[in-house]
């Protein structure tokens, strides 16, 4: 028994190591790792130094060597705006290198602000770099096709044909005069004279040939103008030698100048005994058409549509003009034109009878028609014959579309079908698009907002009434209203009751219909529906007038005018800390505002100018303190108010212009 404590003490002891070293190791591996418990029964580690190696230096470290700045751009290219650091990237430098520049230009910029084309300009100059701006086109915009070949070089450019439309009063000799040029008798079936066939047709004259427009109306000007296309080269005005000027050949003048077409005068009717062509001349000049034979620049040809007389005369002046007006397109090109009628056949499908502008139509081509596409399946002519080809200023009708296009809409050939079906998608969503928004169409009360997007400083009017005497009073009244920067332009008047046609030559040209004392007509009415054009219907003159004027007034962006409300005289001085300057003053005039602005007046000179920070009677916050009454204020941003000084209170008020 006197052996177990011994014993109990050896054991204890002589195991007191390894268990002290199990211990501990198992305690760093709960803590910290086993290295620091198995330390204590060991050889203690020694600690790393901090720094690279272990503390240890690098011999023989080389020096960082400078790093060379790229080598700059002869020129760099942007589109629309670049940011700084885009901008940077561009001409290989840091974008703290441009952010200094701009700072030394007083240009305050970050990495990612824009730079618009005068700074990018700036700071290229600076490095001697040039810069070239991206214009880039929207595939999906036929336009843009037909205006890229506006810049095109003269190379592969050929003579073509003149488009021509007969225009003119009803029962002037329309019909019978494209009846003469045809030699075809078309007259007998038509009823009631009106042209019922639509299309195109051509004719040869002395080798040469030349286009004419088939259409009812005024719609070669109006529904395919307003669609932004222009398919007439010139005009032919037909006016009975024994009638003279009437109301539908005064709107056909005004359709014709606002396309800005040449227009020649065929005084038809000349074998009549009551003919008068100077009467013709005279009553033509007041719409500024001036005959050659009175000093004018307007060809007028004296003609006989019933008996073929003068017809020769008039189809060489026609050739004649074409020929100053250097008509040429290149037939070598992917075709592009104008839609001239389209409609849904039966048997056929989609038919569009298209005019070719430029380029050569051919069966088989890939093509974009307004939103529809598609491969040109058959293609015929005027005289009903199928052809493999069109040139230009030819018209075909032809089959093989997708859908029905409009009269007016623009078609292009592309090289493949992928490529027609994808534009006319992407057409047809921004179609879409566009019709969910607002429409474009302008009108008296958003005038301003449509205005406002563009430059535009132009207010287009048509003016109808009861009788002649009232238009152009009308007229004269609306010609008067001067409104600086706002033109009113009125493009065409007549007696009688709101026509569609009215309502058409107002949707091309983006005009309000003003009427005194007459009222539209059920075609005009369902006409200005769908076209969205604005009628003003009024029966007091002034009325017309006042309307006109405050809309012409809301163009114009507002004019302000310093109205001064008070003025108030400094008596003492107060400086608070964390406040500033409390000034304490007596008003004088007017009252002082606690929005107002105001003006530190010292011995006559205006040495400060802003705004109330504050404003008190007493104890009191106010909004205004009334002449004869002391109140306390200070002003933001201004501490140096002196005894003696006299405040100014303005406001800026809204005037009307004169």
């Amino acid at each position: 028994m006197t052996n177990n404590p011994n014993n109990k003490t050896n054991n204890s002891s002589s195991s007191r190591p390894a268990t002290g070293g199990n211990a501990n190791a198992a305690r760093g591996g709960q803590n910290r790792g086993g290295q620091k418990g198995g330390a204590q029964g060991g050889a203690r580690p020694q600690r790393r130094r901090p720094g690279i190696n272990g503390g240890q230096r690098r011999r023989n470290r080389p020096a960082p060597q400078p790093v060379a700045p790229k080598e700059l751009p002869a020129k760099i290219t942007f589109y629309e705006t670049l940011t700084v650091g885009e901008l940077a990237k561009k001409l290989g430098r840091e974008p703290s290198e441009i952010i200094k520049k701009l700072f030394l230009l007083g240009v305050m910029a970050t990495i990612n602000q824009e730079l618009d084309k005068d700074a990018i300009e700036l700071i290229c100059s600076e490095y001697e770099v040039e810069v070239e701006e991206e214009i880039r086109i929207d595939k999906t915009d036929l336009e843009t096709y037909f205006e890229d070949e506006e810049v095109v070089q003269d190379a592969g450019l050929v003579e073509r044909p003149p488009v021509v439309t007969i225009m003119g009063h009803v029962d002037h000799g329309k019909t019978t005069l494209l009846d003469s040029i045809r030699n075809t008798k078309v007259t007998a079936g038509e009823a009631g004279g009106i042209t019922q066939h639509i299309g195109a047709y051509q004719v040869n004259v002395n080798g040469k040939k030349i286009t004419f427009l088939d259409t009812p109306g005024h719609a070669a000007f109006t529904t395919m103008r307003a669609r932004g296309a222009r398919v007439t080269d010139l005009t032919i005005l037909v006016v009975a030698a024994d009638d003279g000027v009437m109301p539908q050949t005064v709107e056909a003048i005004n359709h014709a100048k606002a396309a800005e077409v040449p227009i020649i005068i065929a005084v038809n009717k000349m074998d009549k005994p009551s003919a008068n062509p100077d009467r013709v001349m005279q009553e033509l000049m007041e719409h500024g058409l001036v005959s050659e034979a009175w000093g004018g620049d307007t060809i007028f040809v004296p003609i006989s549509a019933l008996k073929g007389e003068g017809i020769e005369q008039l189809l060489e002046m026609i050739l004649l003009v074409s020929e100053v007006g250097e008509l040429k397109a290149n037939p070598d090109r992917n075709a592009m034109g104008t839609v001239i009628e389209a409609q849904l056949d039966k048997g056929r499908g989609s038919v569009a009878t298209l005019l070719v502008q430029n380029g050569t139509l051919k069966v088989g081509d890939p093509i974009v028609v307004g939103h529809a596409h598609g491969r040109v399946r058959a293609m015929v002519n005027d005289q009903r014959r199928r052809v493999k080809e069109a040139g230009p200023s030819t018209p075909v009708e032809i089959t093989g579309l997708s859908d029905v296009p409009q009269a007016g809409d623009r078609f292009v050939v592309f090289n493949d079908e992928k490529s027609a079906r994808q534009v006319a998608e992407a057409r047809e969503m921004t179609a879409i698009q566009e019709q969910r928004g607002e429409g474009q169409r302008v009108t008296l009360d958003n005038l301003f907002d449509q205005l406002k997007q563009g430059d535009m400083k132009e207010l287009n009017l048509i003016v109808k009434a009861d009788v002649q005497g009232t238009v152009e009073a009308m007229a004269a009244s609306l010609m008067k209203i001067e409104v600086e920067g706002v033109n009113v332009k009125i493009i065409h008047t007549g007696a009688g009751a709101i026509t569609e046609s009215d309502i058409s030559l107002a949707a091309a040209s983006n005009a309000i219909v003003i009427g005194f004392n007459v009222r539209p007509d059920t075609n005009a009415k369902r006409a200005a529906e769908a076209e969205g054009v604005d009628i003003r219907l009024h029966k007091i003159i002034y009325k017309v007038i006042e309307e006109i004027e405050s809309a012409m007034q809301g163009l114009l962006d507002p004019e302000f005018e310093e109205k001064i409300i008070g003025s108030a005289e400094v008596r003492e001085t107060f400086k608070v800390s964390k406040v500033g300057t409390i000034a304490g003053g007596y008003v004088t005039e007017g009252k002082l505002v606690r929005d107002a602005g105001v003006r530190v007046i010292r011995q006559g000179i205006v040495i400060f100018e802003g705004e109330l920070s504050s404003l008190k009677r007493f104890k009191d916050d106010a909004k205004e303190v009334a002449k004869g009454y002391e109140c306390g204020f200070t002003i933001d941003k201004f501490n140096d108010i002196q005894v003696e000084d006299v405040i100014e209170a303005f406001v800026m008020e809204e005037i009307k212009r004169k």
